[in-house]
């Protein structure tokens, strides 16, 4: 069960048409967009994927398109979570796993367990998934913050948890995770901005969104952190962070899709309760982008 996890990994969003079916041929064109771009490997059917409004149905059809769009080009990470430990373990149980490398889990939202709770939720899904698990942990979002301590009991304790998406932006948290990890346990940055602090501390890459916008720039920017090389890494990473600002600003994944579609990527298109963000914010992505002045 071996991956390599490490550099950028890309939370991929789901294109939608106007009438918001999913667009295939703009996922085929992101896929392809993506991997020109240098990027390590891809992910799925995260929150930037829009999963938690994708049918069933909808989700095994993008799933399969995408292993065969890939077909082993880079690892393919797979998003299945949730606030019900038995309905993951059902949708894991359900899932055919060729072709995919690792599935990444977002820490229960809404329910606010203890850590304890946080524990055994993924201690189950642990002992029911056949592949390698990534621990998702992004407070902003579940109103629940995965400790430094369950982390690490975790990545001590279950040998296919083999990583942790860390979007806590708890850089003190974070250092403990990284001083006391077990050597074969990755810590992946869930925050764009924080991505090269985080590698000189220790990090080993990044699962991003400003990754799906500028794939050549921000991939080359971990590559040159992970070797060591700061003036080169410095150079890129600050150009980005005027993007980085806009793109987040009216929502996830608004605002990648609106650069998407100035790209060429694909369509803009999301689906309630989100919206497309405003047109001064489009633009003012647009002279970033297209003009250059970034």
């Amino acid at each position: 069960m071996e991956i390599e996890l490490k550099g950028t990994g890309v939370a991929m969003v789901t294109p939608f048409n106007e009438d918001k079916t999913v667009d295939y041929n703009g996922l085929s064109n992101l896929i392809e967009y993506l991997i020109d771009g240098g990027v390590e490997f891809l992910v799925s059917m995260g929150t930037t994927g829009e999963s938690v409004v994708l049918s069933n149905d909808e989700k095994q059809k993008i799933v399969a398109f995408s292993k065969n769009k890939i077909n082993g080009r880079v690892p393919f990470v797979l998003g299945i979570g949730g606030n019900n430990t038995f309905n993951v373990v059902s949708q894991i149980k359900s899932t055919d796993f060729s072709g995919i490398d690792a599935i990444l889990s977002v820490s229960p939202a809404y329910n606010k367990p203890t850590q304890a709770g946080i524990y055994q939720h993924f201690k189950v899904i642990s002992e029911a998934c056949p592949t390698n698990i990534i621990l998702y942990n992004v407070p902003g979002r579940t109103s629940s913050n995965m400790t430094a301590e369950t982390i690490l009991s975790l990545a001590n304790d279950f040998d296919n948890i083999v990583a942790v998406k860390e979007a806590s932006g708890d850089l003190d948290q974070i250092m403990q995770i990284l001083r006391d990890k077990p050597d074969s346990f990755k810590v992946l940055s869930g925050d764009d901005a924080l991505t090269l602090p985080m590698i000189f501390m220790g990090a080993e890459g990044v699962i991003s969104v400003q990754a799906m916008v500028q794939p050549k720039e921000f991939s080359e920017m971990v590559r040159q952190g992970l070797a060591g090389n700061i003036g080169q890494a410095r150079a890129l990473h600050y150009p980005q962070l005027k993007v980085i600002d806009h793109l987040f600003a009216e929502g996830n994944p608004a605002g990648v899709k609106a650069c998407l579609k100035i790209k060429g990527v694909c369509e803009e298109y999301v689906r309630l309760p989100l919206t497309s963000i405003s047109r001064t914010r489009y633009n003012q992505l647009k002279d970033l982008l297209i003009k250059g002045n970034n």
